[in-house]
């Protein structure tokens, strides 16, 4: 779950696209995930799993706080309706042949 591997800056229910910044991460680092990807229910069953999932209210995030926090790789993108934050390059191939050929 994302939730537990950082801050959230979206909540539940919010359209996502390739490349959008959807948290921040515990570490310095970029992490890549799919925040669309369902967890896989099996029949087998451990004893404490069966607790209601406590959602975290996702930052918010304020024009000023979206251009604070940018990184040199990251775009601010405003629209009449939303705020996201959004790497320059969307897919992440592009973005590690990116950092490669800057080394």
């Amino acid at each position: 779950m994302t939730q537990e591997r950082g801050t959230m800056f979206i909540g539940p229910v919010v359209d996502v696209y390739r490349g959008m910044v959807v948290g921040e991460n515990s570490r310095d680092e970029d992490m890549d995930v799919n925040v669309c990807k369902e967890k896989h229910l099996s029949n087998m069953r451990a004893s404490g799993t069966d607790e209601a999932l406590v959602l975290t209210p996702p930052r918010e995030m304020g024009l000023e706080f979206a251009l604070e926090y940018i990184g040199p790789d990251e775009l601010v993108e405003v629209t009449p309706k939303s705020l996201r934050i959004r790497k320059r390059l969307l897919n992440p191939d592009d973005r590690r042949k990116a950092r490669k050929s800057s080394k």
